[in-house]
């Protein structure tokens, strides 16, 4: 049914890190709903692996280096898909890193680290869209926040800033685009198992016991369980709402 209020038939999907973990799962379900997908990441092996299991599902695809935390870059990779494509509707902006330590321990470098790549890509990445969704008549933008967004973390204090300014970045488009007809919002995910978070279990079986205690589904996330929301952010379904913030994280905020 191409004419349902979730299906993305003819619409086009930038997902930055989509070659991995929440970026992939997301990638395959807006493929699942027809959107034609443009994998923007950095690690091209991983590129082309997640553009055999897009195809898989019918929608076509395509593969872009990209460093968003660089200005040149980010262009490149949204102009190859434009050229490829001919539009851009839809950017997921997930790519994202981590750097575990106390707070008092982080050097310069790995805060501007950490902070460029989370929340200027982000910014670099939807500002480039921009001027292609205005042409469209409209697009969407979806952010990749984190439940560290809403509260603190010990050992990620540059993340959670970095999530926590997401959200806020998130806010501030969706008001100055909402004239141009463009939703901006973002999906928090709660504790997913993903490369970023695999080790914790190995290394720290104690938090992974407490933080698992704490989730009334009793069990993490996976990467999938992320793609029915960005779905629905990324379609008809909702045009009325820009500038919200919705968990997918199995009642972990709530309780």
């Amino acid at each position: 049914m191409h004419d349902s209020l979730f299906s993305l038939h003819s619409k086009v999907a930038i997902v930055t890190g989509g070659n991995g973990g929440i970026g992939l799962g997301i990638a395959l379900g807006l493929a699942e709903a027809g959107a034609s997908i443009s994998i923007a990441a950095r690690d091209e092996f991983k590129i082309d692996r997640a553009i055999e299991l897009i195809r898989e599902t019918g929608s076509d695809v395509i593969g872009v280096t990209i460093d968003v935390a660089d200005e040149k870059s980010v262009s490149m990779a949204v102009n190859e898909t434009v050229g490829r494509f001919g539009q851009v509707d839809i950017l997921v902006n997930n790519a994202g890193i981590s750097v575990r330590s106390s707070p008092e321990k982080y050097t310069a470098e790995e805060w501007d680290q950490v902070v460029g790549i989370n929340l200027k890509g982000t910014f670099l990445c939807s500002k480039e869209v921009y001027p292609h969704m205005v042409t469209a008549g409209g697009g969407k933008i979806v952010n990749i926040g984190s439940m560290t967004s809403v509260f603190g973390i010990d050992w990620a204090a540059p993340y959670a800033s970095s999530k926590g300014g997401i959200v806020q970045l998130s806010k501030s488009l969706a008001v100055s685009w909402a004239k141009n007809n463009i939703q901006v919002n973002t999906i928090l995910p709660g504790w997913i198992n993903t490369d970023l978070t695999q080790s914790i279990e190995r290394d720290f079986p104690d938090r992974h016991a407490l933080i698992t205690s704490r989730i009334p589904h009793g069990r993490w996330g996976e990467p999938q369980e992320l793609a029915g929301t960005a779905v629905f952010l990324a379609s008809q379904a909702s045009d009325y709402i820009t500038g919200v913030s919705i968990p997918v994280d199995g009642g972990y905020t709530s309780f």
